[in-house]
Parts: C-alpha cells; structure tokens; sequence
C-alpha cells in the first residue's frame, strides 16, 4: 500500500508552505524535486560532524569519508545494477554527458561518422554533441519520430548504418515522457559496432534501473531530481569503455604521479575522472535519496507517477479548451495547452493558484514538431504527490478565471 501521508511527511517543503498565499501545489518534479529530512541532515551532517576532504589526508576525518565514498559509490551500483568501478560522480546529468562526448566522442570520432540523436533530445544531450561534431568532422543524425512523437524501432532502424559510431538519447523524454524501446536500440547499435549512451534523468529517479540487462554502455543521471541535493549525479559507463576513454577535467586526485615535463600517469577508473574535491556533501545526500527510493520501491514509483498522471487525463480528456499531447504516457508527465492562452501565461495564473508547473520548450528547442508555437505547460509528478494535489490542478486549469486576475491581482 502507498502511504503518501507518510511519505509527504518527510518533506520539509510539504510542510505549511505557500505560494501566492495558496498551499504549494509542487508539480514540477521533472526540472527539480523536494527533498525528505534525511537528505538534508545527511548534507548537515556532513558539514557539522564530518568535514574533510578524501583522499588527501592521514588521519580519522579524512579516512572516513574515503570508507563513505566507497561505501556510498557501492549503493549507486546496487540502485542501478553496475559494477561499482562503473560509477563515477560528477556535479549531475549534464556534467556527465559532456564526458562522454569529449572524453569518449572526441577521442574516437572522425570526419563522416554519425552521432544519431532525437530532436526531442534535452540541450544538455544536443549540445556537446553539436560541439564535438563540430571538432571531429562527425555528423549529427537524427530518428525521426513517428506520428505520435515516439522513438520506435522501425525508424531508428532506417537511420542506422556503418558509418554510426554513438547513438545519444533519453531513456525517458522530459517533454512527452515516453519509455523509449532501449534494449532493443542496445542490441541494434551494437550489431553496427556503435554505443549507446543513455540520458536517465528522467528515468533512474522513476522506473526501475537495470544497467546491466539493459546492455547500454553509458548511463547519465542527476541527484536533484530523485530527493538528492543539487549539484551532485553519476556518470555510469562500461569499464572496458572508461578505461579507452580520455579524462574530461584533469588535477589532483586523478594522478598516480606526474612531472615538469609534462608526463602523466593517471589512476584507473573511476578516480580517473574525478579530479579535485568531489561534492561530498552531495555524496552523503544522494545515499540517503537512493536509501529512500528502494525503501518505497521503484516499481510503487513508477505505478504512483501512472495513475497520477491517467486520473489527471481522465479529469481533462473531455474539457475542449485543453489539448493535452501525450494522454498515453506511462509516466507521470502530462504536456498541454489551453486553447487561445500562451502557456506562460497559463502558467502565471496556475502559479496564483499556489501551482507550480513549467512552461516553455522545456530545455529542448530543437522540438518543433509539437505544436504552433513550440511551447507548451508541462505537470510532473513525483512519489509525494497526491491526488488532491492533482484535482486543485484540475480546479484551477478549469475554474481558475482570467490570466489579467493573475498579472493584476
């Protein structure tokens, strides 16, 4: 049984807070997430009972957070079913990708190979890939969806070939939130000798992880969107491939020794990519995040984001000035406009409501199949919302009156 009582509960940010002099209605989760107490005593306790640095010192403090570390990066694993040595942390999900392309991408890729992309793709999985492609020679390739806007198998098959060397996309879309069929792209990219780097923002806080079984050879995930803090992720990737790869960032920590001439020897991974100070704090906040998620279970997750999202569509489907895009998902993301209203300004009288919701192109600006405008107002749920949250949603998209109330009121 799903106790959203309790588990809203844990969340400081659920407790008496206001917007617009309204209760917070939160239903943003797919930008940023609330975070339970634990996470945060984890990042306090950090700073008032555990301060050092790793790796760097001979005495209690410092060999502690070193166990933690590891004790920590053996959690990640588990979550997400790698190895540990397949771990790295990084400052989140766009850090990690910038990795890749430049410690993979730039190393290997040359003039007339193919990167294969969606244009639905997020900026922080387009962009580094525009700019390697740019230094390399490679050319940028994408999927075309099909009618629906869903990556299927057919089409990725007809863009495919001997010339592709990376295939970067998200496991979960953050503007549609469709599951996109990954472990039968895995197999298809391989049996053409390319990689598949997977963007789980979107995922790894929502549907169960399997690293291994997915057989992707890169995965890409942000803290702060599943109950962590900001500015901490993890890049996971085949050893095999860590090890053939360049580092991205090089200084102290990733050295086995160097000299003035210039000669480098750096540590094996995942240490090999993470020069200087690792957010630490954020290290013992994210355990606390993935101690919670398996504690509730994804798949509860994953069932709760579903249904939130069906009772939501269920209430709209039938109102003619709502259009909603994606009324199939089996996440919870639902995409909409209000007829004849541009979706900030929906947004701002939602907000005046005390709901947060996010309008726009949602970070990807290459998507233009959509709608007129591009834009459109994106609901997304997490493991604390709760289906009053979802009717004072549906109460205010339908009854909340004249956008002028809201920019005047």
């Amino acid at each position: 049984m799903y106790d959203i009582k309790n588990i809203r509960s844990l969340f400081p940010m659920l407790k008496n807070k206001k917007m617009q002099g309204k209760n917070l209605v939160f239903l943003d989760n797919a930008s940023t997430t609330f975070k339970p107490q634990s996470v945060i005593d984890a990042v306090v306790n950090y700073y008032s009972n555990e301060t050092s640095n790793s790796h760097r010192g001979d005495y209690d403090l410092c060999y502690n957070m070193d166990v933690k570390i590891n004790d920590v990066r053996n959690n990640v694993a588990n979550f997400v079913k790698c190895n540990p040595n397949e771990v790295v942390f990084t400052s989140g999900d766009t850090m990690s990708l910038n990795t890749i392309a430049y410690g993979y991408g730039l190393k290997f890729l040359k003039p007339g190979d193919e990167i294969i992309l969606t244009e639905a793709e997020h900026a922080s999985n387009m962009l580094p890939w525009f700019k390697v492609a740019k230094i390399t020679g490679a050319k940028i390739v994408y999927i075309e969806l099909d009618e629906n806007l869903k990556i299927t198998v057919e089409n990725f098959k007809k863009v495919i070939s001997k010339n592709t060397k990376i295939v970067s996309i998200a496991h979960i879309g953050n503007i549609l939130g469709y599951i996109n069929p990954i472990e039968e792209i895995a197999a298809i990219c391989h049996s053409f000798g390319a990689i598949l780097v997977l963007d789980g923002a979107q995922s790894v806080p929502h549907i169960e992880t399997n690293f291994k079984k997915w057989d992707v050879d890169f995965l890409t995930f942000s803290g702060h969107k599943m109950c962590g803090p900001t500015g901490i992720g993890c890049l996971i990737g085949k050893y095999e491939l860590l090890i053939k790869m360049d580092s991205f960032i090089t200084g102290g920590g990733m050295n086995v020794t160097f000299d003035k001439n210039g000669h480098v020897e750096e540590l094996l991974p995942p240490a090999k990519f993470e020069a200087g100070t690792l957010d630490l704090a954020g290290i013992s906040g994210l355990n606390e995040a993935i101690n919670l998620l398996t504690s509730i279970g994804m798949d509860e997750i994953s069932k709760h984001d579903k249904e939130l999202h069906d009772y939501a569509v269920k209430k709209l489907e039938n109102n003619p000035n709502i259009i909603i895009y994606n009324k199939d998902t089996d996440t919870g993301i639902l995409t909409f406009n209000v007829k004849g209203v541009f979706p900030q300004d929906e947004a701002t009288l939602l907000n005046s409501k005390g709901i947060a919701v996010r309008s726009g192109q949602h970070c990807a600006k290459a998507f233009t199949k959509l709608c007129e405008n591009n834009a459109t107002v994106r609901m997304s749920t997490y493991l604390y919302t709760s289906i009053e949250d979802i009717d004072a949603f549906v109460d205010a998209l339908i009854n909340g009156g004249d956008i002028l109330d809201a920019y005047f009121a």
